[in-house]
């Protein structure tokens, strides 16, 4: 079997990674190079959450074979480490059909589980999950807060007190190992066998993305992202704590539909959030120090990545 090799195609919200993807991947194509693209992205995974994820649709994906898109319904939880165990198979099965793999998305703790492993923390625990989302809705998530200072404070030290995700998960970790998180963090599981060519993509100027953020915004709201939200809050199993409806956006709009916020303030939120959320992509991804960087805004983008792809191969 050949050694998988993965193209990794990786920058903030709303720089242009889908798009040039499918440029890319076509170009390869006519060149006579097999490419399947494989979906780095926390939300694609989702079914029936297309508007809001800014999902290729079914004319984007044709011709090019995609994966990890629409794999889970929105009450199924998907992990960073359900991606390294679903990606590292998808490597191997790729570089067996002699094609090359190209990883897009934005999600950069995926990235990390797959290219360095992850920290071997124990897995999500539906009950205890459950117990503690319960406490939160009685006791407000500062309590909890609270709790977590109590059995690790120097996690809750670092945490806000209203970070929720953020809280459950340290709380999950000591109260079912019996271990705080930072004493965990560094035992790391293998990262999956491969060689990776990292790309990063970005516009020059944080002005010009936070512009886009918002025009980008605005075509999803025309398009029905809050009757696609409204879908999801009518079915009745779902929960503002599971992940799918914790995205960026839907999270803002679930809260206008349970009368939290007017439509322009949760339109201000979401946007707001997206631009965190950037903001947050854009540290992580400067922390790196073996990334190329491209300008997602420069005219020769599709040639210059063929270029660096030809010399790395």
């Amino acid at each position: 079997m050949s050694t998988p090799r993965g193209i990794c195609l990786m920058g903030p919200t709303a720089s242009g990674k889908t798009g040039l993807s499918i440029t890319l991947a076509q170009a390869l194509i006519r060149r006579g190079q097999a490419v399947e693209i494989i979906s780095v992205d926390s939300a694609l995974v989702y079914r029936g959450m297309d508007i809001g994820t800014a999902k290729p649709d079914l004319a984007e994906r044709a011709g090019i074979v995609h994966h990890l898109i629409d794999i889970r319904d929105p009450a199924q939880p998907y992990s960073a480490a359900a991606f390294r165990h679903d990606a590292g198979q998808l490597l191997e099965s790729i570089a067996a059909r002699g094609a090359l793999a190209l990883l897009v998305g934005g999600t950069m703790l995926y990235f990390r589980a797959l290219t360095r492993g992850l920290d071997a923390l124990p897995a999500a625990d539906p009950l205890l999950r459950a117990r503690l989302a319960a406490d939160a809705a009685t006791q407000g998530w500062p309590a909890l807060h609270a709790r977590l200072a109590d059995l690790d404070p120097v996690t809750a030290r670092r945490l806000h007190p209203n970070d929720r995700q953020r809280i459950q998960r340290a709380l999950e970790v000591v109260l079912g190992s019996g271990r705080p998180l930072n004493e965990l963090h560094g035992r790391a599981t293998e990262a999956a066998p491969g060689q990776f060519l990292r790309l990063a993509l970005g516009p020059v100027r944080r002005e010009d993305l936070h512009q886009r953020i918002a025009r980008r915004l605005e075509r999803m709201m025309a398009q029905g992202l809050l009757a696609e939200v409204a879908a999801l809050h009518a079915r009745g199993d779902l929960h503002p704590d599971l992940p799918a409806i914790r995205s960026v956006g839907y999270r803002q709009l679930w809260q206008h539909l349970d009368g939290l916020h007017d439509l322009e303030q949760a339109k201000l939120r979401a946007l707001a959030a997206t631009r965190q959320f950037a903001k947050r992509q854009f540290t992580w991804l400067r922390s790196e120090h073996d990334l190329c960087w491209m300008n997602s805004d420069g005219p020769g983008n599709v040639d210059d990545v063929l270029r660096r792809i030809d010399k790395w191969l």
